[in-house]
């Protein structure tokens, strides 16, 4: 039977790297303590020292702000999109000649394969 794999959130990594790093016990009794491969705790334990000094950084959170932002814009500017390809699917002409005029085999930047799928068309007709 095949394990399932275990997916530990940031503060029980944290947790256990804090553990390692304090030195109390040994990586490997903390592995056996705690069920997790010593590989993963040496990983985690690394990670904890180099990305140390980035938790009394102040720009930390604004850039976390910013990027969330961005985030944010990002999937409005997705729904957006999908909602005008949908609206845009419904007005396309029902006649397979029209939608096949509407192909522009030159286009920079979509190729016929992506008009064609967009357009609803089948490439092979086209």
């Amino acid at each position: 039977m095949v394990k399932k794999r275990r997916r530990h959130s940031a503060a029980y990594k944290f947790r256990i790297a804090l553990e390692a790093l304090e030195g109390s016990k040994t990586i490997g009794q903390l592995s056996s303590e705690h069920e997790v491969h010593p590989n993963m705790i040496r990983a985690w334990k690394r990670q904890l020292l180099e990305g140390g000094p980035s938790v009394f950084a102040s720009n930390g959170e604004r850039k976390q702000r910013e990027q969330e932002a961005q985030e944010a814009e990002l999937y409005e500017q997705i729904g957006r999109l999908k909602m005008e390809l949908e609206w845009l699917k419904k007005k396309l002409p029902a006649l397979v000649r029209e939608r096949r005029r509407m192909v522009y085999s030159q286009h920079a930047a979509l190729s016929v394969r992506r008009q064609c799928e967009l357009l609803g068309l089948n490439r092979a007709s086209f």
